[in-house]
């Protein structure tokens, strides 16, 4: 059986450590996972994870932040051929002051990191997504991105260059997908700057929900659209 290669960026917890879950419980997958560290404890705790027959882990280092690691990380990757799906899962979400307040120096870091960090590793990928036979690439996005909710100015941004690479790459099924108001360490903090206990979705609901979602996708059905995690298609 043909080995299905993904790549996800931000694996150590959250969503992206929920995604990996699953992939890598399936049989013949190679799941590349891309975090700032493979050296943290957290990160190498990933390979204990269970395998499904046949499938295998990799960790590689790519540093949002830094223009050159995605490549690097691709690069230094000698025996992958190709890559069936990317899933642009690292980003952060730090503060979210009104427009008054705003600091240049957080905007730019937010800027960085999730719209920047995201083309460098679509820019570093796409040769190996493009030997593949149906390459998808999956921006993991918010609804606080959505301009009707402008919460997240970087999500917006990152959103728009996903539905431009749908509309630039015609083989390449890219589309936007929203995991929920998660339980995780930023969909947490979020919940309680709204003065709640906690996120709505669990990780595992809203990992489970992504992967079923990518699992049904083509390009002629879901790409460059925004979608719910639960399978609904969300406005921009």
């Amino acid at each position: 059986m043909a080995q299905n290669i993904i790549l996800i960026s931000g694996t150590t917890r959250g969503v992206g450590k929920g995604l990996l879950k699953i992939y890598l419980s399936r049989p013949n997958y190679t799941v590349i996972a891309a975090n700032r560290d493979p050296q943290h404890p957290l990160s190498k705790a990933l390979y204990d994870l269970p395998k499904g027959p046949g499938s295998n882990l990799v960790i590689v280092k790519v540093d949002a932040t830094v223009e050159t690691d995605a490549l690097e990380a691709i690069r230094g990757l000698k025996d992958i051929d190709h890559l069936d799906l990317v899933i642009a899962n690292a980003g952060i979400a730090k503060k979210y002051p009104k427009v008054a307040d705003l600091k240049a120096a957080d905007l730019l870091e937010h800027m960085t990191t999730n719209v920047l960090g995201a083309v460098w590793l679509f820019q570093a990928t796409l040769p190996l997504l493009m030997k593949a036979e149906n390459p998808s690439w999956v921006t993991v996005g918010s609804d606080a991105g959505c301009i009707q909710v402008p919460y997240a100015t970087s999500k917006i941004a990152q959103h728009w260059l996903t539905k431009k690479i749908n509309a630039e790459e015609e083989r390449l099924n890219a589309m936007v997908i929203n995991p929920g108001f998660v339980q995780t360490d930023l969909g947490n903090f979020a919940a309680q700057l709204a003065g709640l206990e906690q996120a709505f979705v669990t990780v595992e609901d809203s990992a489970a929900g992504v992967v079923k979602l990518v699992d049904g996708a083509t390009k002629e059905s879901h790409g460059g659209r925004f979608w719910n995690y639960t399978g609904d298609e969300v406005a921009w």
